[in-house]
């Protein structure tokens, strides 16, 4: 019962988090997407244009000189020379339509990687700048969702589809033209289908534009159980939960096969509908065009010409259906991407904001009260002032509200009521630049990127030396275990460091943050994964490190903040006592309990 239940908790939060956005197809959407061919309209796209019209131009003069010059003249007169000088343009327009195309395809093709490029850049650009509370509701892997398939999905329209529009479009037309210049009669006649076939395809395409956004849902919803499950096999492997994650993937794995083959079968009665109206045109050609022959108001010449421009005429009708499908596919990806592109951060600079370049390390937090989803307080008219270089400890049980201190003073999420001063200036005047390049936070879940360790050090700041980087290591006790390994600073670390041991890790990110020069620390519960010997040597090196420096340390493990300047515990959201080890320990209040249950524990 519990295990359903739980299928049900997972499943409702990847449809929650990656919903069907159900509307018309939206054209200023589509323009709004095509603006990112903007930056290329001076080179590529008039080049590709340029070989389209060529070769557009090149297929509706072929069929005019082989039907009405060719047989109606050189033929029909028995004009050798004549008939030899045809065969040679048309020999050579056929030369340079190829030349043309090969030019329009490479061009169109930089074209559409040049746009895929600008546009996963300035997506993935936008959700780095995006506030905490955006990934709080969404997936890792709804989000790659978007950076990856979403955009790849658009490759097709921006590669081929724009200027297959434009292709088909003008011969289209141009195709119109010239049959009703050849025969006015015969083209009414074979063009009388086009209404039904109109009516008939427009009532596809609701259907067709929401199979494709389902499609891009159950992707979604895959790609995150992916990300999920490949985050969590240590936890899914000790539980013994690997038949019933392997069934939970199952289903939605099928689920994301029907959705394509739903879209791919909707897409595919488009064609051969096209080629149905093609047959029951050509029958009305061979038919009624006889009649005329026979009457003399046609050519065979022209009829030759006539029947060569039909056939053109279906084949951009068909790629138009097709050209429509990228359309109605690359609506549906452009939606999930807009999505988050017209997504504002919660937290962002005033217009007003200035950079505080010198900062001191003064904090000061007046009657703050801070909910995470505007019903719970997290923290309820918290009033704390902390000096210049002091070390302040923040103690108090799961959900007290420490956590949410470190959060508010790094402007991951803005307060609700109060407000928050730094070096005496209010939070939201500084820029978030200038703030967080200076605020330091070392976390328990400590994060190692691919690279070696030399790399993930320096990642504390980009432009330091080696010898910075081996110094704030030593500062940290960290280059005891580098020097063993066998590469030393140079050695390849997996993802998320699988290869080094938790503490080992944990001195990496304490180096990395070091390096970074920061006016203000935030140690939270950072050495509750590290063993007594490795806390005895950081909290060593923190003694010097932390000197001149504002410390705000969040521990469970209440030895590590003994020598704090202040200790704050807190109790659902609320400061209950305040005062260094001492104080506290005379007050015989809750650190005081606290304090005797760790030592007894």
């Amino acid at each position: 019962m519990e295990a359903g239940k739980n299928k049900v908790v997972r499943e409702r939060f990847y449809y929650q988090t990656d919903q069907i956005i159900d509307k018309m197809f939206n054209w200023k959407q589509m323009a709004r997407l095509f603006r990112y061919l903007h930056p290329y309209r001076k080179n590529l796209l008039p080049f590709s244009f340029l070989m389209v019209i060529i070769t557009t131009v090149i297929r509706l003069a072929i069929p005019i000189l082989i039907g009405v010059y060719t047989l109606d003249h050189a033929v029909k007169d028995k004009n050798s020379t004549l008939l030899m000088q045809l065969v040679f343009i048309i020999f050579s327009l056929y030369v340079l339509s190829y030349i043309s195309n090969i030019f329009r395809i490479k061009w169109m093709n930089q074209l559409g990687q040049h746009v895929i490029y600008d546009l996963r850049k300035h997506l993935f650009t936008h959700i780095q700048g995006l506030s905490h509370r955006f990934f709080d509701t969404r997936s890792g892997g709804s989000i790659l969702v978007r950076i990856m398939n979403d955009i790849n999905s658009l490759q097709d329209l921006f590669t081929n589809g724009v200027v297959n529009l434009f292709m088909d479009l003008l011969l289209l037309v141009g195709i119109v033209v010239i049959l009703f210049s050849l025969s006015p009669a015969l083209t009414c006649a074979v063009l009388i289908i086009l209404p039904i076939m109109f009516l008939i395809s427009t009532k596809l395409r609701r259907r067709i534009r929401r199979s494709w956004q389902v499609v891009r849902m159950k992707q979604s919803v895959l790609n995150s159980h992916l990300n999920e499950s490949i985050q969590g096999i240590r936890v899914t492997q000790s539980f013994a939960q690997e038949q019933e994650n392997m069934l939970f993937f199952e289903r939605i794995n099928s689920e994301n096969y029907e959705s394509w083959r739903q879209a791919t079968r909707k897409n595919a009665m488009f064609r051969p509908f096209v080629e149905l109206t093609n047959a029951v045109g050509t029958a009305i050609l061979i038919w009624f065009g006889a009649v005329l022959i026979q009457d003399e108001r046609l050519t065979i010449g022209i009829f030759v010409s006539f029947a060569f421009y039909l056939g053109m005429f279906w084949e951009p009708i068909s790629r138009l259906g097709q050209v429509y499908n990228q359309l109605l596919m690359g609506m549906a990806s452009s939606e999930r991407i807009f999505e988050f592109l017209d997504e504002k951060p919660l937290v962002a600079d005033l217009e007003t904001a200035t950079s505080l370049e010198d900062m001191k390390g003064k904090v000061e937090f007046k009657h703050v009260s801070f909910s995470y989803d505007g019903k719970r307080k997290a923290l309820n008219n918290v009033s704390i002032d902390i000096k210049e270089g002091q070390t302040v400890a923040l103690v108090g049980h799961t959900g007290s509200g420490k956590t949410s201190i470190a959060n508010l003073i790094t402007r991951f999420y803005d307060v609700n009521e109060g407000q928050i001063l730094i070096d005496n200036m209010p939070i939201q005047d500084i820029t978030l630049a200038s703030l967080r390049a200076q605020i330091s936070i070392v976390l328990q879940e400590t994060f190692i990127f691919s690279g070696t360790i030399m790399e993930n050090i320096r990642f504390g700041k980009p432009d330091a030396t080696d010898e910075e980087v081996i110094k704030a290591a030593e500062a940290v006790g960290a280059a005891d275990f580098i020097k063993r390994l066998k590469k030393g600073y140079d050695t390849e670390v997996e993802e998320r460091g699988n290869v080094l041991s938790v503490g080992e890790r944990q001195l990496i990110s304490f180096a990395r943050t070091l390096l970074a020069n920061p006016r203000i620390i935030i140690l939270d519960e950072a050495t509750a994964s590290i063993d007594t010997e490795t806390e005895v040597k950081i909290q060593q090196a923190l003694k010097t490190l932390l000197k001149n420096r504002t410390a705000i340390m969040i521990a469970h493990r209440l030895s590590t903040i003994r020598e704090a300047d202040k200790i704050i515990v807190l109790d659902h959201g609320s400061i209950i006592e305040t005062g260094n080890h001492g104080e506290l320990m005379q007050q015989k209040g809750v650190y005081y309990y606290l304090v005797q249950t760790h030592a007894t524990a």
